[in-house]
């Protein structure tokens, strides 16, 4: 019996609470990696390409060495050099904690919360168009199926400061996407996101939440009753393990999954900063059809749709009969342009307290990166002011702290 086996035998009683079934290795497996890596981690994508969700984890969990895990994977036919091997094992073994899994995993049971991968019937398909960046599994509450069946979906996006206007395109735009048989996708965000889930559960559909964080931590707290409402009838669902915290890059990564799970995405509102272009962009990517609603030219809340119309090829719809129509239509890729910031800048940003000095070790931990990640990472952060070296470790200066962009 190998490590896998053991562990998976160990941990049966709590898996198969939030699995829902007899012992599945491969699942086990998917779910041990999950706790290792970030979302979106290409490295562990071709690994589990090459050896399967439970020969990747098989080796992970021996620790073997890079030069061994890019070995195995050329005898399966993939691709991974001995470099990229060695800086994805210093991002994942940092976090090979079996009582932090098992806390995990029984905190999904608590909440009832299931965990769907590849292969499960209730698997939304879409997600394989990602490739090595597909989630390795999901976790939901409510209807782990309410994207696997037939009905068509429609991502709504907006920023979190929607204004009046923002939010009645929204309601309207929802309910009459409701009444043609859509299933709405948002990311439970106050503005836009959630008027387009309250107009959605409001004229009895159903609706989808993707969070950045695990699903026992609903995020926003204001939006608790909203995101229980939508478990009652829908689903709320995230890739990172419970008891995982919100931060700007997973805000950015959950993006990619709102926009591949629906059949086009819509953008209703949005600043020239707002996180909903960024959704935009991983539609674009896509190859989704992209849309966006125009506001008034003077309003900098409707900035972002109107650059999505002039520069990048969206769509200008204003109704849901124009919405379901580019839902409906060919899937056309174009190119957003938006730009965001270095994503190992901002997982380190998001992991350095304003306190307490964080040395290098713990932020391999919190960040999933490597040693040599995040000396790079913070040799940038402290040309630019935004992080400060002390003898024990490192903090962020107050002035660069920033709220989560969820919208």
């Amino acid at each position: 019996m190998n490590v896998l086996e053991r562990s998976a035998r160990h941990s049966a009683v709590e898996f198969e609470a939030v699995h829902r079934g007899p012992l599945d290795l491969d699942a086990f497996a998917r779910a041990v990696l999950g706790h290792l890596a970030e979302p979106g981690d290409g490295v562990l994508g071709r690994l589990i390409d090459a050896l399967g969700a439970a020969g990747a984890a098989e080796m992970l969990l021996e620790r073997v060495s890079g030069r061994a895990l890019s070995d195995a994977v050329a005898e399966a036919g993939g691709a991974l050099d001995e470099r990229e091997a060695r800086s994805g094992l210093e991002r994942w073994l940092p976090r090979l904690d079996h009582s932090a899994f098992l806390r995990s995993i029984a905190q999904g049971a608590r909440v009832s919360a299931a965990l769907v991968v590849p292969g499960d019937a209730a698997w939304p398909a879409q997600f394989d168009e990602l490739g090595v960046h597909a989630p390795i599994g999901l976790w939901v509450r409510g209807r782990p199926d309410a994207l696997a069946g037939d009905e068509p979906s429609i991502a709504l996006v907006g920023a979190r400061a929607a204004t009046g206007y923002g939010e009645h395109v929204a309601m309207e735009a929802s309910a009459g996407l409701v009444d043609r048989g859509f299933t709405i996708v948002s990311g439970g965000a106050y503005g836009i996101d959630g008027m387009a889930h309250r107009a959605a559960l409001a004229s009895n559909g159903t609706t989808v939440a993707f969070l950045a964080g695990g699903v026992d931590r609903f995020y926003p707290l204001g939006h608790e009753s909203l995101l229980s409402r939508i478990v009652d009838t829908g689903a709320v669902m995230s890739e990172v393990p419970c008891g995982t915290a919100p931060t700007k890059w997973r805000f950015l990564q959950r993006n990619r999954l709102i926009a591949a799970s629906a059949d086009a995405t819509v953008v209703l509102e949005a600043g020239m900063r707002s996180g909903s272009l960024n959704t935009a962009g991983h539609a674009a990517q896509l190859g989704r059809p992209l849309g966006a609603v125009p506001g008034p030219v003077t309003s900098p809340a409707s900035a972002g749709c109107h650059r999505l119309l002039r520069e990048f090829n969206a769509v200008c719809v204003v109704d849901a009969d124009q919405m379901a129509e580019l839902a409906g239509g060919s899937r056309v890729a174009a190119d957003t342009g938006t730009s965001e910031p270095a994503p190992d800048v901002l997982r380190i940003t998001d992991a350095l307290s304003t306190r307490s000095p964080r040395g290098i070790e713990d932020l391999v931990r919190r960040t999933g990166m490597s040693v040599h990640e995040v000396m790079a990472a913070l040799g940038m952060l402290e040309l630019s002011g935004a992080a400060v070296r002390h003898p024990d470790g490192w903090t962020r200066r107050r002035s660069s702290r920033q709220a989560p962009q969820g919208g």
